[in-house]
């Protein structure tokens, strides 16, 4: 069975407010992100992996990308743990991700 992934799902699944403004935000985004459809569902799934290391998936105020983030500045062991599963789903899913320097944030580009 193929789920298709909507916009809508995508908002709602992250707990946006879906409106004009998101949905155009989330639309851009998954237009943007290479081969987003392949694994579309499993960010969904790392989402709700992420939430007890204090830590989520969003849309980018700078880019029209999702981006993974840990608002965790302090525990240390929950920040590996973050920057494993990242890693870890992103080999697993071949998905490309850009880190940025000092912060704890990465930018999905989308497969490989």
């Amino acid at each position: 069975m193929h789920l298709e992934i909507s916009a809508e799902m995508v908002l709602s699944q992250l707990k946006y407010t879906v409106n004009d403004s998101s949905l155009k935000q989330v639309t851009l985004a998954m237009e943007n992100t290479k081969g987003f459809d392949k694994f579309a569902k499993h960010l969904i799934s790392l989402n709700d992996n992420l939430k007890h290391m204090n830590a989520y998936i969003a849309l980018s105020n700078h880019t029209e990308l999702f981006k993974i983030k840990s608002e965790n500045t302090t525990n240390t062991a929950l920040l590996e743990e973050f920057h494993a599963t990242v890693k870890k789903w992103s080999d697993k899913y071949h998905v490309s991700l850009e880190t940025i320097p000092n912060k704890e944030v990465y930018y999905i580009l989308g497969v490989r």
